[in-house]
């Protein structure tokens, strides 16, 4: 399984990517995000599903972005030029994966900035390559292990966060998915676009970096359990078993 998270404020973007990949009983890592920069250019991508799939579509986009053929000044262009890889992909491997026994199911967070949009955008791609682009209302998306992570974004992510609070965010709930989930896990890697410089920037954490922070995130959980009134647990336990009391009757 995978964890990748996109997130989007007002201030830029947070892109974070675990890197375990378990096949059976062996474990190993590989980079599921990609980084495309070119002037005031920038792209990132994230993926979950098949290996092979992954690999394949983006080596093809990969070609398109290096060649002069099909100007990528939009983002919604360079989405839909993915997306047209990724069919191609499906038009040349599906049939002979199904036969196999397995799904063409390559889901694609991108994001970024090219030099005519506007502002920063955050799509979700879809395995047939249609996509929807991520707004305010819920400013994140998941792709793979998407159960664990998702509560604390929702409860405490806006679009007006900052950028800061939008990473911290995000990596607790990596981290909630990590221990909860035996198939996600450092190490992880994060990227970043902050409108205010018009860059990418991208950095690889190991478990030893943020590992005071997971345990920091578990006390602050029990402290704030704790701190929650109990009253109505206390009057549900003091009332009496009704049931027990007509069968005595």
């Amino acid at each position: 399984m995978t964890y990748c998270l996109g997130i989007k404020v007002k201030e830029g973007l947070v892109a974070i990517a675990d890197t375990r990949i378990t096949s059976g009983t062996e474990t190993t890592t590989a980079k599921k995000i990609s980084i495309h920069k070119n002037g005031k250019n920038n792209l990132f991508l994230m993926t979950s599903g098949l290996r092979s799939i992954r690999d394949k579509a983006v080596t093809y986009f990969e070609e398109l972005l290096e060649s002069d053929e099909i100007p990528y000044d939009k983002m919604y262009k360079a989405v839909n030029a993915f997306g047209s890889q990724l069919r191609r992909v499906a038009d040349e491997d599906k049939v002979s994966l199904q036969e196999s026994g397995l799904f063409f199911n390559l889901f694609t967070i991108v994001g970024g900035k090219l030099q005519n949009d506007k502002e920063h955008k955050l799509f979700l791609l879809y395995p047939e390559g249609n996509w929807i682009e991520i707004g305010e209302a819920t400013p994140f998306c998941i792709i793979g292990n998407s159960g664990y992570g998702k509560p604390i974004l929702a409860r405490a992510l806006t679009s007006d966060s900052s950028i800061k609070f939008a990473l911290k965010t995000g990596f607790l709930s990596f981290d909630s998915t990590r221990v909860s989930a035996n198939d996600v896990g450092y190490p992880i890697d994060v990227a970043i676009f902050k409108v205010s410089e018009g860059s990418l920037i991208e950095k690889r954490f190991h478990e030893d970096d943020l590992k005071d922070l997971g345990i920091m995130w578990g006390n602050k959980l029990r402290e704030a359990i704790l701190e929650i009134p109990d009253l109505w647990i206390e009057d549900m336990m003091s009332m009496p078993d009704t049931r027990f009391i007509n069968l005595q009757q």
